[in-house]
């Protein structure tokens, strides 16, 4: 994620520069077509141009606007997974302290109990974000599950969902054994399947693009606009005496409209571990903080921050 204000050009010209590229040859050729061969004729009326200008706005407005919203969106949705692993923690903490007046409460039981189920949660959040980013390097969940647990995990298909299981199937041990009794299991319950359904909200952004119709004309609309914008100027520029301007206007029009261009079409994916994506490392880095604290735990992890104006 971008937080800082102010941005290095020469990193926004590596998305564009083809763009601005193109018009500055294409209106390079119009310029000297037009003055110095003196062809005339291929000036055309600028009403042309504003039309084409008017439907690529249109659809540049709605394609960043959607973009935005699904970017939007899944930040929403894991400022929802922070809350929902913080309360998570919180119950299985609350809940298994609850039967210390019971006769078969037995503290070390108990305590390995919410140590094993919440660094379950804390290695959770982390195979959500290397699902997501479709990265492998799983050997970062070993800290938090036991040799026994990584090895049935490490060949599964879909991890987080099946970290889900192992926590379902661990709650209700701890009812059989005594760790948990009564309802403690419904409210535990209630929060994995919310952070089930976060999963899956997660995986429709990730695995529905926007409809490519609406990628593929706008860069169609972009180009073509570029292709007719200095034949539509070079006349009235000429008239001024300053026919050579189209050069660098039609570049400088060229760099505003692409850099839009590119901005919707950077937002569309979210989860891509690139500098204007959502901070999944951070929010991750921040859940297990937050969870290892509920543990009482020293020697907390860094909280990241950004680097160089940039959240990962």
């Amino acid at each position: 994620m971008i937080v800082k204000k102010n941005f290095n050009p020469l990193k926004i010209l590596v998305y564009i520069w083809q763009a601005i590229l193109f018009s500055g040859l294409l209106s390079t050729l119009v310029f000297a077509t037009y003055e110095v061969f003196l062809f005339k004729s291929i000036a055309l009326p600028f009403a042309i141009v504003g039309v084409l200008g008017t439907a690529l706005a249109i659809f540049l407005g709605f394609r960043n606007s959607s973009s935005y919203g699904r970017w939007w969106e899944a930040r929403q949705v894991w400022g929802k997974i922070v809350n929902s692993s913080r309360i998570f923690s919180r119950l299985v903490f609350t809940f298994t302290d609850s039967h210390q007046h019971q006769e078969n409460y037995q503290k070390e039981r108990s305590e390995n109990f919410k140590r094993s189920l919440i660094y379950k949660q804390i290695a959770w959040v982390h195979a959500l974000r290397l699902h997501l980013r479709q990265q492998s390097n799983w050997e970062i969940l070993l800290p938090f599950l036991s040799d026994q647990e990584f090895a049935e995990l490490k060949d599964r298909q879909n991890k987080p969902n099946y970290l889900q299981k192992m926590m379902g199937q661990q709650i209700y041990q701890a009812m059989g054994n005594g760790t948990l009794g009564g309802f403690d299991s419904f409210q535990m319950e209630g929060q994995l399947a919310a952070l089930a359904n976060y999963q899956g909200a997660c995986e429709r952004i990730k695995n529905t693009p926007m409809p490519r119709q609406y990628h593929f004309f706008t860069r169609v609309f972009l180009y073509v606009f570029m292709l007719f914008f200095p034949f539509g100027l070079v006349a009235t520029l000429a008239k001024m005496g300053i026919a050579w301007v189209v050069i660098p206007i039609t570049m400088i029009v060229a760099f505003v409209f692409a850099a839009i261009e590119r901005t919707g079409a950077v937002n569309e994916d979210p989860f891509e571990n690139r500098i204007q994506d959502v901070p999944l490392t951070a929010l991750c880095n921040t859940i297990e903080r937050d969870l290892k604290e509920t543990l009482d735990e020293s020697g907390l992890p860094q909280k990241l921050v950004p680097e160089n104006g940039y959240l990962f």
